[in-house]
């Protein structure tokens, strides 16, 4: 049944050389109930795999419905994890997860947006979790406003996650994405980039390593002073929606682009979002009053009044839901800081006071 997959799972485990390391160094995890709410595709597999193979059982959610490989579900459910996660799941379904996720009484969890951690915290009920880690920005932003009532740690803001896949894989898998699903480069377009954190700087250089003549759109003064210092062109966003052939959303946060903006924006403008958030942009404006075709996959053509725009992966992630997301080699970094904390939440992370921490050096500095 899984013949195909299971050269593509060969091929991705060859090359994921410390993700390997990291979970043949991982304790016995018998009698760990480990929740996960994250991307489920092909290089999810071999670390989920091996920590079935080091006894712990897992429940696997997805972070984003679009992003999920349904073989790659399928393949770990036959490995022994649970699983209430596929492809293109409704929002009903998605939200059921959570809950299906918590009932189930994990003593870890392990996500990519909190979703987890902030359903368990609306209630007084619930599972007791020993430890969990969170490993995304917007992800942090949502545990500011909880009272965690155990220890989590945030392992995004490492510098081998931040300066590596925030500043530089998600915007070079962006625009690779771009030019295989449209057929279409940069060259002579106008490139807005809006949103100037580690993943925007990453959109930004490679826009213009691959000929997009790039402008920044940054609400947060200090960096859009960094911006300049790095030689961008800073714009007003609400002005620069009305000349932008790409329009490139890099925040995690909800609204970015509203339906004024896409009212302005230019015909035959191209949207795409690879911020962690689906709702950056204002797609159900574009549902309720445009109509729509499908040029190419993953290419939403709206026909809004006299001019069409072209919203790519429906608004979600980009680089991930159209495409491959990071290279095996890159992700082999992340996954073995993940693995590592895993290590870490089933060992001494399990000892700290409830509360947030950055996952320490002596957790991870071991996986590179």
């Amino acid at each position: 049944m899984y013949q195909d997959f299971a050269a593509e799972l060969a091929w991705a485990t060859q090359h994921m050389p410390r993700t390997r390391a990291a979970v043949a160094a991982l304790p016995d995890l018998t009698g760990v109930k480990l929740a996960c709410n994250m991307h489920l595709d092909l290089k999810m597999a071999p670390l989920v795999a091996g920590l079935l193979d080091k006894g712990a059982e897992v429940f696997l959610t997805t972070c984003n419905p679009t992003t999920v490989q349904d073989d790659v579900v399928a393949y770990l459910v036959e490995k022994g994890a649970k699983a209430h996660a596929w492809r293109d799941m409704s929002d009903a379904d998605w939200s059921d997860s959570f809950d299906k996720a918590l009932a189930w009484n994990p003593t870890h969890l392990c996500e990519m947006g909190a979703d987890l951690t902030t359903r368990l915290h609306q209630s007084e009920t619930g599972p007791k979790i020993i430890a969990g880690l969170e490993a995304t920005g917007s992800g942090i932003n949502r545990l500011g406003g909880v009272e965690p009532r155990y220890p989590i740690f945030n392992w995004d803001d490492l510098p081998v996650k931040e300066g590596l896949h925030n500043r530089h894989m998600v915007g070079l898998t962006a625009w690779h994405t771009f030019f295989q699903t449209t057929h279409l480069t940069l060259h002579e377009k106008k490139v807005i980039v809006i949103g100037y954190g580690l993943v925007g700087q990453g959109v930004a250089d490679s826009a213009k390593a691959y000929g997009g003549q790039v402008e920044i759109a940054e609400l947060n003064p200090a960096r859009a002073l960094q911006a300049k210092y790095d030689g961008w062109p800073v714009v007003d966003l609400a002005e620069a929606v009305k000349h932008a052939d790409v329009i490139a959303t890099a925040t995690g946060a909800y609204g970015v682009l509203s339906a004024k903006h896409l009212d302005d924006m230019k015909d035959g403008a191209f949207i795409l979002n690879v911020g962690h958030v689906s709702q950056e942009i204002d797609v159900p404006y574009l549902k309720a009053n445009a109509s729509h075709s499908l040029p190419m996959p993953y290419v939403d053509a709206y026909k809004l009044g006299d001019k069409t725009l072209y919203l790519l992966a429906d608004g979600s992630m980009f680089n991930l839901t159209a495409g491959y997301g990071d290279s095996l080699n890159a992700f082999d970094v992340t996954l073995g800081v993940m693995a590592s904390g895993i290590g870490h939440i089933v060992g001494a992370g399990a000892n700290h006071e409830n509360g947030l921490y950055l996952l320490p050096e002596s957790a991870w500095m071991k996986s590179l």
